[in-house]
């Protein structure tokens, strides 16, 4: 099977993920690492169109810990960098015969056209500015870590709602989950079909501070905010954080932008963030990603 959306996984799919990714989270964090070897000789390529850190390192270190062998492909080093189609490079890898190709690609649908050119299953590590579901995933995931339950919490997301593949993936999944979702964010980084909601009013009262990157590298026109306005205007401060609930949390799917919308004294409470409980969970929800997609 292929993982290119929230709405390709069934309500048993998400609770397979999220329960095998609580057990990969707790084996993750033991000491018998390396004895589970469910994937071995099956070869997963990872091609990113785009710059990564936390997704591309977490699938490679995800089928590293299951046994199978993570391959790069370097696009800037590659012949797409020669003017190779995207369909001629699809059928390339393809004739290598992998078992999972993990694609993360700056235009809206390629993962599901790459479906259509591969024999093997398929994993979307974000597409445009369309969906990023094993990001979701990992964040319910961190939150089920956290609160035990998602049923009644309130999730705020804030920021760059327009160019978020995030966002929309986390506003698919965590109503599914029980959980309420605001978004709310500059005006002209929202959605014209998102109610008007401002940062403050999403805040208020919620469980999940979810803080989103500006995309700069996105926008037709800058923003022309000077240093500091976002921030004060628009991001997360401890002053802001005091209007959500007594024990809310802090989430953010990186990179940041420390001290544009977070931050760097909320982005580092150690009490309160989960940012970096993210990147843990998410070698658990991809190992759990992996196992799905090859049935193993």
């Amino acid at each position: 099977m292929n993982l290119i959306s929230i709405d390709s996984l069934s309500d048993a799919q998400i609770e397979r993920i999220l329960d095998r990714g609580q057990r990969w989270f707790e084996y993750n964090r033991s000491g018998s690492r390396g004895q589970d070897k469910s994937l071995h000789d099956k070869l997963v390529f990872n091609l990113f169109y785009e710059n990564s850190t936390r997704t591309a390192m977490s699938f490679a270190a995800a089928a590293h810990r299951l046994g199978a062998s993570p391959v790069f492909l370097p696009v800037e080093q590659s012949s797409i960098k020669k003017g190779e189609t995207f369909e001629d490079t699809a059928r390339t890898l393809n004739a290598m015969r992998p078992d999972v190709v993990v694609i993360r690609h700056r235009e809206n649908g390629a993962p599901a056209a790459m479906t259509e050119l591969m024999d093997c299953a398929v994993i979307n590590a974000g597409d445009g500015t369309n969906e990023h579901p094993t990001q979701a995933l990992l964040d319910a995931l961190a939150l089920q870590i956290r609160f035990g339950d998602l049923s009644g919490l309130k999730v705020a997301i804030c920021g760059d709602i327009r160019h978020s593949r995030v966002a929309r993936s986390n506003a698919k999944l965590l109503p599914r989950l029980g959980a309420e979702v605001r978004l709310a964010g500059p005006p002209s980084l929202l959605p014209g079909d998102i109610p008007a909601l401002s940062i403050d009013e999403a805040i208020d009262g919620a469980d999940v501070v979810m803080m989103l990157r500006v995309q700069r590298e996105r926008l037709e026109e800058d923003l022309g905010d000077g240093p500091g306005e976002y921030l004060e205007r628009y991001g997360l401060t401890a002053e802001r954080l005091g209007r959500a609930a007594p024990d809310a949390v802090v989430m953010h799917p990186g990179p940041m932008n420390r001290n544009v919308e977070i931050a760097d004294d909320v982005a580092d409470d150690p009490e309160r963030s989960l940012i970096l409980l993210q990147v843990e969970a998410g070698v658990a929800t991809r190992m759990a990603c992996l196992e799905l997609v090859t049935g193993g």
